[in-house]
């Protein structure tokens, strides 16, 4: 493994790819000049279909955090992810909270190897690849991973908390707080 490879992934993470007994995924990690913290800029830089893309996103379930992972072409349905938990209120996580959360920044969270763990719900439509990519715990880096394992390492549940009623995606769409649907009152 050469110096480069090493360092595209964030240090924990690749700690953690190497305990989970996935270190030859490490000389797969894409790293890029200019970031991927969008769906949309990572699917570009890489050249995949923005379903293709895993986010990896946290929110707070009755004031307890849980990561959903969600296709990039895709918005989640915030009571759709408050049924599948059944929580009584579901919000989108404050960045200070995501970072306390993962250890990472919002925009390089990657799908597992956070700091501590989290109730982890994965929709559906990530099984319709036979990969996805996903951040390596930088907005710069990503890395490749069937859609199984992805799951199966980050401990995740599978449910479908999609938005279902949405026109085709913005291409520009993907960031943080733009892609989720807030409940109705």
């Amino acid at each position: 493994m050469t110096a480069a490879e090493e360092h595209a992934a964030h240090p924990r993470f690749a700690e953690a790819l190497r305990e989970a007994g996935l270190g030859d995924l490490l000389p797969r990690v894409r790293r890029f000049p200019e970031a991927t913290r969008t769906a949309a800029e990572a699917a570009a830089a890489i050249g995949c279909e923005l379903s293709q893309i895993c986010k990896s996103l946290i929110f707070a379930a009755d004031g307890v955090p849980v990561l959903v992972l969600m296709d990039g072409a895709s918005r989640v349905d915030l009571e759709l992810v408050r049924r599948a938990l059944g929580a009584g209120k579901v919000t989108r996580a404050r960045a200070d909270l995501v970072r306390e959360t993962t250890g990472y920044a919002i925009g390089g969270v990657p799908p597992f190897g956070h700091r501590t763990r989290t109730r982890v719900l994965a929709d559906r439509s990530l099984l319709g690849h036979a990969t996805v990519w996903a951040a390596a715990g930088t907005p710069y880096a990503v890395f490749p991973m069937t859609p199984e394992e992805l799951v199966a390492h980050a401990g995740a549940t599978l449910a479908d908390v999609r938005e279902q009623d949405v026109p085709a995606p913005d291409p520009g769409g993907g960031a943080a707080g733009a892609d989720v649907r807030e409940p109705t009152p």
